[in-house]
């Protein structure tokens, strides 16, 4: 039989309700810039979500391949020692697209919704134009 701790599973609610909730004001922001006059206003959370996924493929590149340099003192000289270790080159590329792709899952929802606004948006503007020369 599985025990639940009941102030554990009222958390584990809030946090999923509180995740839900900042996703969907994330994309009612991201509707609302996108449906602006300005185009370059609706790719500012998308740009966002890129920057991010490459900090976090920097973060993996940085920690898979590193540099230790130490400085000793032998016999009265000084000694300097650098250590460099490389991991398997095919595990840290896999390793980099795969982390590339999953933060930028976002980004492509971003990008989606963008698209979505903006041919909509394009599409009103060609049958207000397309009415206004109806009525000439």
């Amino acid at each position: 039989m599985i025990d639940f701790d009941i102030a554990r599973v009222a958390f584990l609610v809030i946090l999923f309700a509180t995740l839900v909730l900042l996703v969907g004001m994330i994309l009612l922001l991201q509707y609302y810039l996108s449906n602006k006059e300005n185009k370059w206003l609706g790719l500012i959370l998308p740009i966002t979500s890129f920057c991010i996924s490459l900090v976090a493929l920097l973060g993996v590149l940085g920690l898979t391949a590193f540099t230790l340099t130490s400085v000793m003192m032998v016999d009265g000289e000084i000694v300097e020692q650098t250590v460099t270790q490389v991991g398997d080159m095919s595990a840290i590329i896999a390793t980099a697209l795969f982390v590339f792709l999953i933060y930028n899952i976002p980004t492509v929802v971003l990008l989606a919704l963008y698209g979505g606004c903006r041919s909509k948006r394009n599409r009103q503007r060609a049958l207000g134009k397309m009415s206004v020369q109806d009525l000439e």
